[in-house]
């Protein structure tokens, strides 16, 4: 190119990143629990409309708090922005949650969280494509890391329990990519209603999906005679694995953006890792050792490589 543009580097924001790991180890601790429904034989529609029953009235409740107190939100509020926050709630909760729901039917929740975590990646990749983001060609050996060090840990699967592992493993990228789509959608609505108010709706809306799924596929006797252990799992889901991290991750992407964002989620699958060998006895094997070191470094070289093209 015949000239040079000048980018200012962006100041660090601790409160941001902070907010965005905290989002990104709670979040982590969603497969456990899924994993654990699993085991007492809940199916997939189930869980994840326990799942939204229990963060259901906390949104609606948050939301009306927010409409109350915040004149400058509430006058945002068009029916195109309500529409448009709907949908995008829609995919970031309700579609990508279930794709990862249904993956870890198929796969262990270490392997799970290993490939949520290049949505980094996605993150990236969408904004070249369709936000007019500019390419940042020095994170691609990153990204060939990453992606070499969940080769290793699916070629171990693959000899060792192969069943599902390809429909698990391509459900949870569907996962991921939709995640990372969200991610720039909500963005850009969080600029007009604020974070708080946009994952009120967001979260309301994707919570309606999820429960209208199981009323239609199971009726509502299914959730009668539900042993305590059941409500305690989708109270935790609810909770710790949804509302907490989604009001953290949605705050932090506010003040730090999706790129910035995605590349926090390091914390997560060190968590996830610790407690699957931990609460689950999944095991961790010298192949699991090397895919996950591959996969931690590329996503960190991959941050720093791209932090350090938005600052130069």
């Amino acid at each position: 190119m015949s000239s040079t543009i000048v980018a200012k580097t962006t100041p660090l924001d601790p409160v941001g990143y902070g907010f965005a790991v905290m989002g990104a180890v709670l979040f982590s601790t969603k497969g456990i629990f899924i994993k654990l429904a699993y085991g007492a034989g809940v199916s997939t529609e189930l869980l994840l409309s326990l799942r939204m029953l229990v963060a259901l009235p906390i949104y609606l409740v948050i939301l009306a708090l927010v409409l109350w107190r915040e004149d400058k939100w509430r006058a945002a509020l068009t029916a195109r922005v309500v529409l448009v926050s709907m949908a995008v709630g829609i995919l970031g909760y309700y579609v990508s949650s279930y794709l990862d729901f249904l993956g870890l039917s198929f796969v262990s929740a270490q392997y799970e969280r290993l490939v949520l975590f290049t949505y980094p990646f996605f993150v990236l990749l969408f904004g070249v494509w369709f936000f007019g983001d500019r390419m940042v060609w020095r994170v691609v050996p990153a990204m060939a890391l990453s992606y070499g060090g969940l080769l290793v840990i699916f070629g171990w699967n693959l000899a060792v329990a192969p069943e599902g592992l390809l429909a698990g493993t391509l459900l949870v990228l569907g996962s991921a990519a939709t995640f990372a789509l969200y991610q720039h959608l909500a963005k850009r609505q969080m600029v007009v209603i604020g974070a708080s108010l946009f994952t009120c709706i967001g979260m309301s809306t994707a919570a309606l999906c999820a429960i209208g799924q199981n009323l239609a596929l199971a009726g509502p006797p299914s959730y009668f005679n539900l042993p305590p252990e059941i409500w305690l799992y989708g109270l935790a889901l609810g909770v710790l694995g949804t509302v907490l991290p989604s009001f953290f991750m949605n705050v932090g992407m506010a003040r730090i953006g999706a790129r910035a964002a995605s590349s926090t989620a390091a914390f997560g699958p060190v968590v996830t890792i610790a407690l699957a060998v931990m609460i689950l006895g999944e095991p961790f094997t010298p192949f699991h050792a090397i895919g996950t070191a591959l996969v931690l470094l590329g996503s960190l070289w991959f941050a720093k490589a791209e932090r350090g093209a938005r600052a130069a």
